[in-house]
């Protein structure tokens, strides 16, 4: 999304193609000068690519900008094409996207809201209560804080009059892991799983704060400017820190990119989210 809103920027009459996974598909649907969003369906031994290739090959592009390392961009006819390298390098991916593109700073992620979803999120999340928004699962088993943990946060945040909310992807896979966080925290009202992408976004606009593990929905946070607070363990907050007006991460013990979750304190996380709520506030 930094990217884009620099290409936004950068060519402000031109009209835009996205190619894009089922999953973030919501994230375009207002997107201004979206001409076209291309879903892309992956299918074994990356057919996926073809069936993408076939949907663009006949048409002379101006810009192509391909964020996958893919040899995609150099199948098609375009006047220039950026294509961000893929594997581990220094810095956050989102400065190393900037300087593929020829930037000099990068820009910050940006998401467009829709009024239904809007009109929805106030109904489910009124505007009286601050609301904190807790992020229990990730990609990978082992970026997850303990629900006991997120439990002892909640409590200490709720002495601060905030009211947890649960936000988690659908799925089975999602629900099993959000359910320890369920059971720990009975009170809070449970958001995750129902509803799409355009509409979680939604909902996350209206919460004073954001803690969670490294994920999709803490850099979603962190684009809709709701404090957002990165909790980091076996993942590198020197590459995948959230990137926003108002973010912070917390790293568990251990060598960065090998921390251990469970060692992760909840009374130092709580600091964090009070300092960077604080923060907010002022500005």
């Amino acid at each position: 999304m930094g990217a884009l809103a620099g290409m936004m920027e950068r060519h402000p009459q031109t009209r835009f193609t996205i190619a894009c996974g089922p999953a973030v598909q919501d994230l375009f649907r207002y997107m201004p000068r979206c001409e076209r969003i291309i879903v892309v369906e992956k299918k074994p031994h990356n057919r996926h690519w073809l069936a993408l290739w076939w949907q663009v090959v006949r048409h002379r592009w101006e810009v192509v900008v391909d964020l996958r390392s893919s040899p995609l961009a150099y199948g098609v006819w375009s006047r220039s094409r950026h294509v961000v390298r893929g594997g581990r390098r220094t810095g956050l991916k989102l400065e190393q996207q900037a300087r593929s593109l020829g930037f000099r700073q990068p820009f910050r992620p940006h998401v467009w809201l829709g009024p239904e979803e809007q009109d929805m999120a106030a109904r489910l999340l009124p505007g009286d209560i601050r609301w904190l928004a807790l992020a229990p699962t990730a990609g990978t088993e082992t970026k997850l804080w303990p629900a006991s943990s997120f439990a002892a946060l909640a409590d200490r945040l709720g002495a601060e009059g905030m009211r947890p909310v649960l936000f988690y992807g659908p799925g089975e896979r999602e629900a099993r892991l959000a359910a320890p966080a369920r059971a720990a925290m009975p009170e809070a009202l449970d958001l995750g799983g129902t509803y799409s992408l355009a509409q979680v976004a939604a909902l996350l606009v209206r919460c004073c704060l954001f803690v969670g593990s490294d994920s999709g929905l803490m850099h979603l946070s962190a684009a809709l400017d709701v404090p957002t607070l990165g909790l980091f363990g076996p993942s590198r907050a020197a590459e995948y820190a959230p990137s926003g007006r108002w973010t912070a991460v917390v790293e568990a013990p251990g060598p960065p990119g090998a921390g251990n979750m469970e060692g992760l304190k909840a009374e130092d996380v709580c600091q964090a989210a009070l300092s960077l709520y604080e923060w907010s506030r002022e500005g």
